[in-house]
């Protein structure tokens, strides 16, 4: 099978960021596929659950779950460098891949990774770093880093899951910079106070998962395309731009079908390649 070919990658992908580096009036963000972003703002430049590995499809090549790769890889991780943040929002592989993140964290040392408090151990083990290095956080607590404010959101994948600390092992993020907010759900189905926590932060973009849940692929679900169109709509987000697809062949969506939903309800969206590029510009018409 032919993988979808990166709008941009490696070399030409970290030249492209360079080119908005000195930017000080937009914000810019890059679809890294599935779940992940770069997010460069005044110059800083935040990974949000970056996955640029095959660790996946090496992992279940002889299972009966293999995970067969549809897109290109757009940047190799050796390239990443003044990286100021990543973040992981939960233990899943596809969110937490220590081939990529050793890898970043090992070429950028004064970069700071945020975490769910409760999978602090895990995490520390899987990357190789110090039980002390990540910054945890939780539901409804809120870090400042580099003039970034993260906001922690409950996800429920299967379920709003909690370790015996009462700490949440599944996260959102939405983060607050300048004028902007962008929240990232992490892996998540809809749950009942979605909205309401979410409303108050006016989000202008919301980056959401729209594979959906079929018991039958054997792993957890998330928010379909018409939920994903429908959650941004109800928390009045300005832009919506759809993530969690055209990674793995036995766990996507059809982006067409995300469009047209939110067509539908008359609610601005942006379908991104790998290695797409989506500029805070393009809100002005909003």
């Amino acid at each position: 099978m032919d993988l979808i070919p990166a709008v941009i990658k490696d070399e030409a992908f970290i030249a492209e960021v360079e080119s908005y580096q000195h930017d000080e009036e937009h914000f810019h963000l890059w679809w890294l596929g599935q779940s992940g972003y770069l997010l460069l703002w005044k110059g800083k430049r935040i990974l949000i659950d970056p996955y640029l590995s095959d660790s996946l499809t090496k992992k279940y090549a002889t299972t009966n779950k293999p995970h067969t790769r549809m897109s290109e890889r757009v940047v190799n991780p050796v390239f990443l460098k003044n990286i100021s943040i990543v973040t992981s929002s939960h233990n899943h592989t596809d969110h937490l891949d220590g081939e990529t993140l050793i890898t970043v964290i090992k070429n950028n040392p004064d970069i700071k990774f945020i975490i769910p408090e409760a999978n602090r151990q895990f995490i520390c083990e899987r990357v190789q770093i110090a039980d002390d290095f990540p910054i945890g956080l939780n539901d409804g607590e809120s870090i400042s880093v580099d003039e970034f404010t993260f906001h922690g959101i409950p996800a429920k994948h299967t379920e709003i899951e909690r370790d015996e600390h009462g700490n949440c092992k599944f996260m959102g993020y939405v983060i607050a910079f300048g004028k902007w907010k962008i929240y990232h759900s992490g892996d998540t189905l809809w749950f009942d106070e979605m909205v309401e926590l979410l409303k108050p932060y006016r989000v202008d973009i919301a980056l959401l998962p729209i594979n959906g849940n079929d018991p039958s692929r054997g792993v957890a679900g998330n928010l379909s395309a018409k939920e994903a169109a429908q959650l941004a709509k109800a928390i009045a987000a300005k832009m919506v731009i759809p993530c969690h697809y055209n990674m793995f062949t036995f766990n996507t969506a059809d982006s067409g079908e995300f469009a047209n939903e939110a067509q539908q309800i008359n609610q601005a969206f942006c379908i991104l390649e790998p290695g797409g590029h989506f500029g805070s510009s393009s809100l002005r018409h909003l």
